[in-house]
């Protein structure tokens, strides 16, 4: 006899897992461990952040000019912090020692870069050439009307350079127009040094030879890229101008001397100004440099493999202390004499080769986890190694490695405080120094907490900025 089905009875609904206190139960109180850890937490907030926020905000002196009104408060009972100090030498902490009359130099300079960089680090925001044109010209007329015609002219060329050489530039490489691919090279570097010669002679006869060498330079560089790599986008071309153009636009606005600009000697340089000069200028070129070290260690050449191996090895077995001390100290002990180099280029060779054989070993790990079969391919269409390199390996292998290179550029940002050893005042070094004013003594949670809240920041920007790279770039965002 077949057995009857009986219908089995309905389940319970089940337990929604919504809400704050369920959030608060299944993650603060679901164990006595994690319920004496989070009233511990909760006992800790209680005495800190109250008594915190009453020294920092409520009972903080914001307004005046001098000494004297933080003193009144505290005579008044009001015990909080003076960011009077801080409002007073802010100065001081943005620009160091840089003239007053002069500093719209260093605005100009780091307006332009940041100008040029938001559509290459924000593209989801600016990503049609209408939004590029009117970011463009919206600061071109903002920099007229604060700085005058010949910047705003300037800041015109530059930003729409890209765009113009993009639309100029769209046929056959110079190198793909000769069968003959040396005498095309040949060709294309004599062409390159002519055009620099050219230029050199041409910005020394009108304006001396303070400018003529780095301009002729660019003009060599620049020549070369069009002659051999004209087939670059508008974005290419950005970054092109970014590393040949700009680092020579910047010295001369920076230092001066040029162009009717007075003379402005890097010992005047400091606070956040120097700060970002050394880190930004560290992070443009240990990259590349570290990207090429990394190569260089994986070469089949051993004269390469070797000279990478040592240099990279060594580097990572002293501090970056030792490598400023030697920069700034010993370094000119073996250069003949009436030779000199400036103490902050020094500096920014140390920083920039010490972290270039960290973010070396960094990329070397990226080239290790692509697939053989990725190099196979390449040299199964035929494409000499650094085709290969450029356009399939080293593409991914930045991908990989943006975790590792994210650390890299943190640490690079934080230890440009170390340049105080050889007497050059950053962020905290300008800080040190203004607590030693005689008129500002003791005042020293105040600045330590300033320079403490400005890393703060930047580290963060760089640190969510990776993440969001790392979003971005995930294979299965491809």
């Amino acid at each position: 006899m077949a057995e009857k089905w009986q219908p089995k009875p309905s389940t319970p609904s089940p337990r929604l897992a919504t809400g704050y206190m369920r959030w608060s139960k299944n993650n603060l109180f679901s164990t006595p461990g994690n319920t004496l850890l989070t009233l511990l937490s909760i006992a800790i907030l209680v005495l800190t952040v109250p008594p915190l926020l009453r020294w920092g905000i409520l009972d903080a002196t914001w307004l005046g000019d001098s000494r004297g009104v933080c003193d009144d408060a505290s005579q008044g009972g009001s015990a909080g912090a003076c960011w009077v100090f801080i409002r007073v030498r802010m100065g001081v902490f943005l620009y160091g020692f840089y003239p007053l009359v002069e500093r719209w130099r260093v605005n100009f300079t780091f307006i332009i870069l940041a100008v040029a960089l938001m559509p290459l680090f924000a593209p989801a925001l600016l990503g049609t050439t209408a939004r590029k044109v009117s970011l463009f010209l919206a600061a071109t007329a903002t920099i007229f009307l604060l700085y005058g015609p010949t910047p705003a002219a300037f800041s015109a060329c530059y930003l729409f350079a890209p765009y113009a050489l993009d639309r100029l530039f769209q046929g056959k490489p110079f190198l793909e127009l000769i069968s003959n691919q040396l005498l095309a090279i040949l060709a294309g570097i004599g062409l390159a040094i002519v055009i620099g010669l050219s230029v050199y002679y041409a910005v020394f006869l009108t304006l001396g030879d303070k400018a003529a060498g780095a301009i002729g330079l660019t003009s060599l560089v620049l020549t070369v890229f069009l002659l051999f790599i004209s087939r670059l986008t508008a974005a290419g071309w950005h970054w092109v101008l970014l590393f040949t153009v700009y680092p020579v636009f910047a010295f001369f606005m920076l230092v001066g001397d040029v162009f009717g600009m007075p003379l402005v000697e890097t010992h005047f340089w400091g606070g956040l100004f120097l700060t970002l000069v050394v880190a930004g200028t560290g992070m443009a070129t240990a990259l590349p440099i570290g990207i090429l070290l990394a190569l260089g260690r994986r070469s089949t050449l051993p004269v390469i493999k070797v000279l990478c191996v040592s240099f990279i090895e060594f580097v990572r077995g002293v501090p970056l202390v030792s490598v400023l001390f030697m920069a700034s100290v010993m370094f000119p002990l073996f250069l003949p004499e009436n030779v000199t180099f400036n103490k902050l280029l020094r500096a920014l060779v140390g920083i920039a080769f010490f972290y270039a054989a960290y973010m070396a070993e960094v990329i070397r790990g990226g080239l290790q986890a692509i697939p053989k079969g990725q190099y196979e391919a390449a040299m199964a269409l035929g494409w000499p190694y650094w085709k290969m390199m450029g356009l399939i390996i080293i593409p991914q292998t930045l991908r990989l490695v943006i975790p590792g290179l994210a650390n890299n550029f943190l640490s690079l940002l934080k230890d440009t405080t170390l340049v105080a050893v050889i007497g050059l005042l950053d962020l905290l070094g300008v800080a040190k120094a203004s607590m030693a004013d005689a008129e500002w003594l003791g005042f020293t949670k105040e600045a330590y907490i300033f320079a403490a809240v400005i890393f703060w920041i930047f580290c963060f920007a760089i640190s969510r900025y990776s993440v969001h790279l790392e979003k971005s770039y995930h294979p299965s965002q491809q």
